[in-house]
């Protein structure tokens, strides 16, 4: 009972930050804001993953949040290195 009420209370706030997360990815001034707003997009549905496999009861939700989270750290990286530098790959 106690989870049912925290995922009605936890979904309104995903809704929000979600739209908000939508808002900065297409239009952001700037390219780090963009990435920025597929950032938080992605690490918001990681998080959504987590907090539904619990609610379900189902752990494979869970395990596929971490890869998840790795790919977006993985993207993190590889534009943090094309911002700097300017050149793609390697």
């Amino acid at each position: 009972m106690f989870v049912q009420e925290f995922i009605a209370a936890v979904v309104p706030l995903y809704l929000v930050a979600t739209s908000l997360y939508l808002y900065r990815a297409l239009k952001g001034p700037t390219i780090p804001d963009h990435v920025l707003g597929v950032d938080l997009l992605s690490y918001n549905l990681a998080a959504l993953f987590i907090v539904l496999g619990i609610f379900f009861k189902e752990p494979i939700l869970i395990v596929t949040a971490i890869p998840l989270a790795l790919w977006i750290y993985a993207l993190d990286i590889y534009v943090a290195k094309y911002l700097e530098r300017r050149v793609m790959g390697a």
